[in-house]
């Protein structure tokens, strides 16, 4: 019996990590944890019957404490509480898909307690992956991405040496405005922003994918995860989002992963690795399949990728700002109060304002995020 936590587990990672969990039952729920949606949590709760439940939101822990009296289980909130749902003692496998920087210190804490990280955090290595890959190394633990890019990249790494890749081929669907000019982009609104093509995921990554930054955030993630240079990791645009991504060897062999576009397919690879399951989903028919097609980033237009790029070659600090800027700003479109373009001039303007620091400690990174939402703040 293999025994999991779930961190984010009311979001779209986490309520399809528990699709998977239904479908295996050699899988047990040992803790969950969200921010404030407790009445999908209490549904969680009564049907996975978990040891331990966290909220973010201590008021809304109160009331799920109260809900679920008829049950054996502990209601903890906070950080401590994330934390202690990350660190419950015979869990090997922590599923981290909570959103945001408060990923950070429970993926810390479940690596110092030998507990493998299911990674789908995307803040974890865009703004502490200096510290989060020596600490995996140093406690001999696995971290498995959940990404279906990462994870079309691990696969694809299976049995190859890390130093025999010439380029990582990190594929993009371009989302819903791929073929728009600027000009197009100035008056397009949340509902069309939000409408995207192949994946079905929450309202923040739906957004990051049309703006691109979402891709960005992934070239820092896959520069950490498999020890490359940002110059060996190169996006392609792939509207069909068949190839999930690929590497290119240094003898110019080219190793992909196919699939379906669904989620659950690494979800459930990396709660398995080495092993692979039946997964009952839609299969790929080549017969039906018609030809796929492939594009340069049109980055004059989604200025997020080349933003990305220029934030990971300044390391530090930066990438910090970077996602805590976009952060901001989406939050803003979503209410209605910036254009889309707008995100690229807020992301750009906080990376101008921040000093950087080199080798950041987690306080520092914390600090720096809330500084660069204040100075958002200040003049949006």
């Amino acid at each position: 019996m293999k025994k999991i936590a779930i961190l984010g587990s009311t979001g779209s990672i986490g309520t399809q990590t528990l699709d998977i969990v239904e479908s295996n039952q050699d899988l047990a729920v040992i803790s969950l944890a969200a921010g404030s949606n407790i009445d999908l949590l209490e549904k969680q709760i009564r049907k996975f019957k978990p040891r331990l439940a966290a909220v973010w939101d201590i008021e809304r822990a109160k009331q799920l404490k109260a809900n679920v009296k008829d049950l054996d289980i502990e209601i903890v909130s906070g950080m401590e509480g994330m934390i202690e749902a990350a660190t419950v003692d015979d869990v090997s496998v922590v599923v981290t898909a909570v959103v945001g920087m408060i990923g950070i210190r429970s993926t810390i804490a479940a690596i110092k307690s030998g507990k493998d990280i299911a990674l789908a955090n995307k803040e974890t290595l865009v703004s502490a992956g200096h510290i989060i890959m020596p600490l995996a190394r140093e406690y001999n633990i696995n971290i498995l991405p959940v990404d279906s890019e990462h994870s079309a990249i691990f696969q694809s790494l299976n049995g190859e040496a890390p130093e025999k890749i010439h380029k990582i081929i990190l594929t993009a669907s371009g989302g819903p405005f791929r073929l728009k000019t600027k000009d197009e982009l100035r008056n397009v609104q949340v509902e069309e922003a939000l409408k995207h093509p192949n994946w079905s995921m929450g309202q923040k990554v739906t957004i990051d994918s049309a703006t691109m930054v979402n891709k960005g955030l992934e070239v820092i993630e896959a520069k950490w995860l498999f020890n490359t240079s940002l110059d060996q990791i190169q996006v392609v645009v792939h509207p069909e989002s068949i190839i999930h991504s690929a590497v290119e060897y240094i003898d110019g062999s080219v190793i992909a992963q196919l699939g379906v576009p669904d989620m659950r397919l690494p979800i459930q690879y990396a709660l398995f690795y080495p092993e692979r399951r039946n997964l009952r989903s839609e299969r790929m028919d080549f017969y039906n399949l018609g030809s796929l097609s492939f594009e340069k980033p049109q980055d004059e237009v989604f200025r997020g990728l080349p933003l990305a790029y220029q934030a990971g070659a300044a390391g530090g600090l930066m990438p910090t700002v970077y996602n805590a800027a976009n952060e901001m700003a989406v939050a803003k479109f979503l209410d209605r109060k910036i254009s889309f373009l707008d995100i690229y001039e807020i992301i750009e303007f906080a990376m101008s304002e921040n000093k950087n620091i080199h080798q950041p400690t987690i306080d520092e990174i914390l600090e720096t995020e809330q500084m660069t939402y204040e100075l958002i703040e200040s003049r949006w």
